[in-house]
C-alpha cells in the first residue's frame, strides 16, 4: 500500500495500549503490532493483563482486556508507565484506563458501543465523549466498528461477523500511525484463517481500510516515526518469558544430551510451557499433562529416576500440592526441575496477575530440613538463559531445583538474539556406569558393590544410575538412607550426619556461581538496590532516571536465592543503605537480614501489577533524601523532554 504523503515527526519511544472487552481480540491486536514492530528493528516490551475468567462479564470493567507495547530507537527495560495512545473498544475500556493516561494523550474510541447501556455496565453517569471529561486529552471519537463492517460486508460477513474485524481495523489505523510493516500481518491473517477464505478476506479488507483510513482522513494530520534502535549483530526475535523458558529447558536437554520429560498440569499462568514443549517431540521432549499437580511431579520424578531431564511447571498453588514429592526428591537426590511461575496469591488469588510471594515457599515449603536451590529469571528473554543455568545445577549436583518466573515475564515479550548453541557449555551428567566400591562377602572374599550415596568429594553429589544397569542395583525411597550405602537408617547420628550433608551440598552451589558484579558507575553511591526476579527492569530504569537527575545509586540483581553468591555479604557491607524493592511483603529483606545481619529496607509492591519506573523512582529518590541526598530542582526541560517521549 503507497502512502499519501503526510508529515511524519520522529519519536524516540511510544507506548500504546489496547483495551477492549476479553472477546474483542485485543490481544491478538497487541501482539501483531508487537511483532511488525520486532520485525522494524525497534526495542520493545509488552504487558498484556487480561482477567482471570475465560468469559469475563461483557461490557463491565472488571472484563477488559489490555495488551501495552513500549517501543523505542533505543534500549528500555519496561513496558511503560503512562500510555502515549490508548485504543478504548467500549466505554468500560475508557474506564478502566483513563487513570494511566497524561493530559495530551491520544484516545481513540470505537463510538459504536457507547450506548447508555454500556456505559450504566461501565459505572458512568454520563458520556465522556460529551461530558468535557476527556478535554485534556487528544481524542478521536471513531465508529471502528461500523467501519470494519462496511469495509468486510462484500465478503458475504454477516454484521456481527464483520463486527469482530474491529481489532483489525484498528490494527491498521496504528500501522499506519506508527509506520509499521504490513505484510507480516497480512501473511498471518491468511496462514490463519485460510479454511474460512470469507474470515480471511473479511479481516484483511478491515485491516487494509484501518491503514488507508489513517492515510486519508483529516482526523490525524500526522504519523510518527520511531527508528529502529541499535543492536549488536545477531539473528533476533521477539520471545516471552514462558517460550523462551522452554526453549531453555530444550537446550539444557541437548546440552547434557538427555531426553526432557515434562509433566504438568495446567495452571496460569504456567500452562504455555506444556504447551510450547508439546510442539518438540521431535528435539527429545516428551511431555504429560498429568490428572493433578502431584502426579505431574511424581511422574517428572520418575522420569528423572530413569535418566531424564525431569521438569515439572506450575504456580504458587501447584507448588503447595507438590511439597511432598519436593521432599522426596530432596531424599532421592536426583535432578528435577520445579518451574514457579508465580501469581498474585494466595489461594487461587489473581490468576493473571504477577507477583513474587512465593519465595519463602520456594525456599521452605517443604517438611523437615529439605534444602533446595532456588534460582530467579529477570526478563523474559533471560529465561532462557535462566533455565539452562537451573538445569546445570540439577544434574550437577543432584538436587531438585526450584526456578521462579512470574506472570509479568511469562506473558511479557522483548527481542531476543538467537544463541549460539554451540558455543554453550556442555552439562555433563556423568552417569554411573560400573561399581564404586570394594565390599566383602560372608566369605571374606572382595566383590565390586555399588553404594549409591558415596558422594563426589567436590560437588557432595551422589552417583546417578538409572535402573537396568548391571551391577548397579540400589534402592530408593523417602526413609532415611544410611551414609554411603543407601541402607534404610534410622540411626540418630547417621540422620543429622545426612541432613548436614545434604545442606553442605546444596550450600556448595555457590562455589559454582560467579561472583555478583555491582552497577556502581560512579564508584560514589551510598545506596544500594538489590532486587530479584522481574524486577529487574523497573529497578533498572528507576536507577536511570535517578542517575539522570545527578544522583548516585548502584544496582546489583541476584539470579541465585538459595545459596546466596559468596561475595554478596561483601557488597552488602560496602553501602550505607540497603534497599530491597520487591512485589510481596519483603520476603528477600527478611532473607538478607537473616542471613548477613544487614539492614535491609523493604520496599514493597503486592498489586498484582509490576512496578512502573516512576514509582522506582520515587522510591528510590525517598531513600536518599533519608541520606540528606536530593537532586536539585525538577528543571522545565527535563519535564518538557519527558513529556515529549
Amino acid at each position: 500500500m503507497e502512502s499519501v504523503a503526510k508529515p511524519v515527526e520522529q519519536v524516540e519511544r511510544v507506548i500504546i495500549r489496547f483495551a477492549g472487552d476479553s472477546g474483542d481480540g485485543m490481544q491478538l491486536t497487541g501482539d501483531r503490532f508487537t511483532q511488525e514492530t520486532a520485525a522494524f528493528g525497534n526495542d520493545l516490551s509488552t504487558f498484556p493483563s487480561f482477567p482471570a475468567e475465560i468469559r469475563a462479564p461483557q461490557g463491565t470493567v472488571h472484563g477488559v482486556s489490555s495488551f501495552q507495547l513500549h517501543f523505542a530507537s533505543r534500549d528500555i527495560l519496561t513496558p511503560g508507565d503512562f500510555p502515549h495512545v490508548l485504543v478504548a473498544m467500549n466505554p468500560a475500556a475508557l474506564k478502566a484506563n483513563i487513570a494511566d493516561l497524561r493530559p495530551g494523550a491520544v484516545i481513540i474510541v470505537d463510538t459504536h458501543d457507547f450506548t447508555n447501556r454500556n456505559l450504566t455496565k461501565a459505572t458512568y453517569t454520563s458520556n465522556p465523549l460529551e461530558d468535557g471529561s476527556l478535554d485534556d486529552f487528544q481524542v478521536h471519537a471513531l465508529d471502528l466498528t461500523g467501519m470494519a463492517v462496511a469495509a468486510t460486508k462484500e465478503f458475504g460477513l454477516s454484521r456481527k461477523d464483520g463486527a469482530r474485524s474491529k481489532n483489525m481495523f484498528a490494527l491498521g489505523l496504528l500501522s499506519w500511525m506508527y509506520g509499521r510493516p504490513i505484510q507480516g500481518t497480512l501473511d498471518y491473517i491468511t496462514s490463519k484463517f485460510a479454511s474460512k477464505p470469507e474470515v480471511r478476506d473479511g479481516n484483511v479488507a478491515a485491516f487494509k481500510a484501518g491503514f488507508h483510513f489513517g492515510e486519508t482522513t483529516e482526523s490525524f494530520a500526522v504519523s510518527y516515526e520511531v527508528k529502529p534502535a541499535e543492536t549488536s549483530v545477531g539473528r533476533y526475535r521477539n520471545i516471552t518469558g514462558n517460550t523462551a523458558l522452554s526453549y531453555g529447558i530444550l537446550t539444557a536437554g541437548h546440552l547434557a544430551d538427555l531426553p526432557v520429560f515434562l509433566g504438568a498440569y495446567p495452571i496460569t499462568p504456567a500452562s504455555d510451557i506444556l504447551h510450547e514443549l508439546s510442539k518438540h517431540k521431535r528435539l527429545g521432549a516428551t511431555t504429560f499433562q498429568a490428572e493433578d499437580e502431584i502426579a505431574g511431579i511424581g511422574a517428572a520424578l520418575g522420569a528423572s529416576y530413569a535418566g531424564h531431564l525431569g521438569v515439572t511447571s506450575t504456580s504458587g498453588p501447584g507448588v503447595a500440592l507438590k511439597s511432598e514429592a519436593m521432599g522426596l526428591a530432596v531424599m532421592l537426590e536426583l535432578p528435577l526441575l520445579v518451574i514457579d511461575v508465580q501469581r498474585g496469591g494466595p489461594s487461587t488469588g489473581l490468576p493473571t496477575k504477577t507477583e513474587q510471594a512465593d519465595l519463602m515457599q520456594a525456599m521452605f515449603g517443604r517438611n523437615g530440613e529439605a534444602p533446595l536451590p532456588v534460582i530467579a529469571a529477570q526478563s523474559p528473554s533471560d529465561c532462557f538463559d535462566a533455565a539452562i543455568e537451573a538445569a546445570r545445577i540439577a544434574i550437577t549436583y543432584r538436587t531438585p531445583v526450584m526456578l521462579l518466573s512470574d506472570g509479568y515475564l511469562a506473558n511479557g515479550s522483548e527481542p531476543w538474539q538467537l544463541p549460539d548453541v554451540a558455543s554453550l557449555p556442555k552439562i555433563d551428567p556423568a552417569f554411573a556406569t560400573e561399581p564404586n566400591h570394594v565390599g566383602v562377602d560372608k566369605d571374606g572374599a572382595e566383590q565390586p558393590e555399588f553404594w549409591p550415596y558415596l558422594r563426589d568429594a567436590d560437588t557432595l553429589a551422589r552417583p546417578w544410575a538409572p535402573p537396568g544397569v548391571a551391577g548397579l542395583e540400589h534402592r530408593i525411597g523417602g526413609i532415611e538412607k544410611k551414609e554411603n550405602t543407601g541402607e534404610i537408617s534410622y540411626d540418630p547420628g547417621n540422620h543429622e550426619r545426612m541432613v548436614k550433608l545434604r545442606q553442605a551440598k546444596v550450600d556448595g552451589v555457590a562455589a559454582s556461581i560467579p561472583d555478583l558484579v555491582v552497577d556502581d558507575p560512579s564508584g560514589r553511591a551510598r545506596l544500594l538496590v538489590i532486587g530479584w526476579g522481574s524486577t529487574y527492569g523497573p529497578i533498572g530504569a528507576g536507577a536511570r532516571r535517578v542517575r539522570d537527575r545527578g544522583l548516585d545509586v548502584a544496582q546489583v540483581h541476584l539470579r541465585h536465592l538459595n545459596p546466596f553468591p559468596a561475595n554478596l555479604g561483601e557488597i552488602l557491607a560496602r553501602y550505607d543503605r540497603v534497599l530491597v524493592p520487591e512485589m510481596n511483603m519483603g520476603q528477600l529483606s527478611l532473607l538478607l537480614r537473616a542471613k548477613f545481619l544487614v539492614d535491609a529496607q523493604s520496599a514493597t509492591n503486592v498489586r498484582g501489577m509490576p512496578f512502573g519506573a516512576e514509582e522506582m523512582e520515587g522510591i528510590l529518590l525517598a531513600a536518599l533524601a533519608d541520606l540528606g541526598q536530593t537532586p536539585p530542582a525538577p528543571s522545565d526541560d527535563l519535564d518538557l523532554q519527558e513529556a515529549l517521549r
